[in-house]
């Protein structure tokens, strides 16, 4: 009998296939996540703008410290401070969805695998940045579900 061997090869990948449909819809993504980060910038300067236009109307008119609630009593510099984190809360992910909108679409249509291997990364610290925000606001339910529970009621 013959003893036929074949080479192996120890740098092999596995080979993906990527059709035509799925670039279809990875550009269709890169249109709206495009949108939708652009609709976030819109809402981060409505937020800045916000926060320095009230913040310094609650600072100048006490009654506008009344209208604005829990968070007038921090006065003027508080509640700037808070609009800002609040608008970098919106502005991190719209970048990252930008970012990942203008490299996924590069990708796509001119076949850089580069360009689509970083836009999948800023999509991937997306995702990551959602699930530290999701891991936080469950802590902070748990927080107030607890304090709630341990604080006595006084009559």
């Amino acid at each position: 009998m013959e003893n036929i061997e074949e080479p192996i090869q120890e740098d092999q990948q596995p080979t993906l296939v990527v059709t035509e449909a799925m670039r279809s819809y990875f550009y269709d993504m890169a249109k709206w996540a495009n949108f939708l980060a652009i609709v976030g910038f819109v809402f981060t300067v409505f937020m800045i703008i916000g926060a320095f236009t009230v913040g310094s109307a609650i600072g100048t008119n006490p009654e506008m410290a009344k209208l604005a609630g829990s968070l007038g009593t921090l006065g003027s510099f508080g509640f700037t401070a808070i609009c800002l984190v609040y608008a970098f809360a919106i502005f991190y992910p719209s970048i990252l969805l930008f970012k990942y909108s203008t490299r996924a679409k590069i990708g796509i249509l001119y076949g850089e695998q580069a360009s689509l291997d970083e836009a999948l990364s800023k999509l991937r610290s997306l995702f990551k940045y959602w699930g530290v925000i999701v891991i936080i606001f469950i802590s902070l339910y748990v927080f107030a579900l607890l304090s709630t529970v341990m604080i006595p009621v006084k009559n």
